[in-house]
């Protein structure tokens, strides 16, 4: 039933995709366009919000979907060209790509690996990259004081998408490569979950990844177009008072974009009553459509504000079950695999964000577990891997 839903969506898909992503995409250049023309302002709010919705919304529901293939089916002429809005195109394959489509501190490649092939397909296992109560281990064990813990999420959330989520997807992309190369050694191997920030980075850690190639690579070129090149003309032209006003609004927006992210991203599977499982399972079975239920919670939505303002995040059952869904396909999705999980007795878990930012930050730092999915109760023998 959820897999004849996900085909029958998948090929309902059409022009209305593409109009709505080009509605969507105009939105976010607009916000771009009203950041950039009110950057030379004394650092202020607006500037930093429009500049920080641009950002966001560039990565969270355009490169998201996009690099998902969400609109591999759909004729996107209209939006931007026959393969500008297609998976493997998409900021894909030079850095001109990854400036003009999607820059972030993320390489848009490495992001593919971690998130696309190993963090869909391994969710809410040890092996999941972004398994929050795993990742956070040595804080929750930790002897800090509970205030320290607090001011140290706070840090993270301020700085997670360059100082872990850069890394750490670049390191899956260097161990994806080794594995091609057949270059695999046992240190490699014995390091392939193991979490790595820019600090570990620094520190040697991970002595496989080159600090060197991660800058050049992934970091330098988000730092040059985001702090060199897009405020250089404000420099040319009003001088080096207003350019210090934009730098500053940057910045600001920088940790403003990392703080709605980590609201959107972060906490959408992690909580007391989300399960982690310790087997693995085929994708596309009932398993995987059952654990893209239970370890995974949908936030508050329905209308395209909403939506965007979840960065279209908000979806997160009916994406982990299908996801290479257009935008405008989960919104379709969400009310039908709701009423399917109420037909069949299924925990359906749809809240606040800021209610799943609570659960999320009590895993943290350790006043809250999550589930650990009882196996063998239910007969998935045809399922698991």
């Amino acid at each position: 039933e959820v897999k004849a839903l996900g085909d029958k969506l998948r090929k309902e898909q059409g022009e209305e995709d593409a109009l709505h992503l080009q509605k969507i995409v105009n939105w976010s250049r607009a916000f771009t366009l009203l950041g950039l023309l009110t950057l030379w302002v004394y650092p202020n709010p607006v500037t930093v919000m429009f500049l920080s919705l641009g950002f966001f919304t560039r990565w969270t529901m355009i490169g998201h979907h996009t690099c998902h293939g969400g609109y591999d089916n759909v004729d996107t002429k209209p939006v931007g060209g026959p393969s500008t809005y297609k998976r493997y195109t998409f900021a894909w394959g030079s850095l001109w790509r990854r400036a003009v489509d999607w820059m972030d501190w993320m390489l848009p490649e490495a992001w593919d690996m971690e998130h696309n092939r190993i963090h869909h397909y391994k969710l809410g296992e040890t092996a999941d990259p972004d398994l929050v109560e795993e990742n956070l281990s040595d804080l929750r064990d930790g002897n800090q004081p509970l205030f320290v813990k607090y001011l140290l999420v706070g840090f993270f959330m301020s700085t997670w998408k360059w100082f872990y989520y850069a890394p750490n997807t670049f390191k899956m992309l260097k161990y994806a490569e080794h594995r091609r190369a057949r270059s695999l050694t046992k240190e490699m191997i014995a390091q392939k979950d193991s979490i790595l920030t820019l600090k570990s980075l620094l520190l040697g850690t991970i002595r496989w990844i080159s600090a060197w190639e991660f800058f050049y690579r992934v970091v330098g070129p988000m730092f040059m177009y985001n702090f060199v090149l897009l405020p250089l003309p404000i420099l040319l032209i009003f001088g080096t008072q207003r350019y210090y006003y934009a730098i500053v609004n940057l910045l600001l927006t920088d940790i403003v974009t990392n703080i709605h992210g980590f609201l959107a991203v972060v906490t959408n599977h992690a909580g007391d009553d989300l399960y982690r499982f310790q087997t693995s399972c085929n994708p596309n079975t009932p398993t995987f459509y059952l654990r893209a239920v239970i370890s995974s919670v949908n936030f508050s939505c329905g209308s395209d504000i909403v939506d965007l303002a979840h960065g279209w995040l908000n979806y997160q059952i009916e994406h982990h079950m299908f996801p290479n869904l257009s935008m405008r396909s989960y919104q379709k999705a969400q009310p039908r695999v709701q009423a399917i999980c109420k037909k069949y007795g299924v925990p359906y878990v749809k809240q606040n964000v800021l209610w799943r930012l609570k659960k999320t930050v009590d895993i943290m730092v350790g006043n809250a577990s999550m589930r650990r999915f009882p196996e063998g109760v239910v007969d998935q023998s045809k399922d698991m891997l």
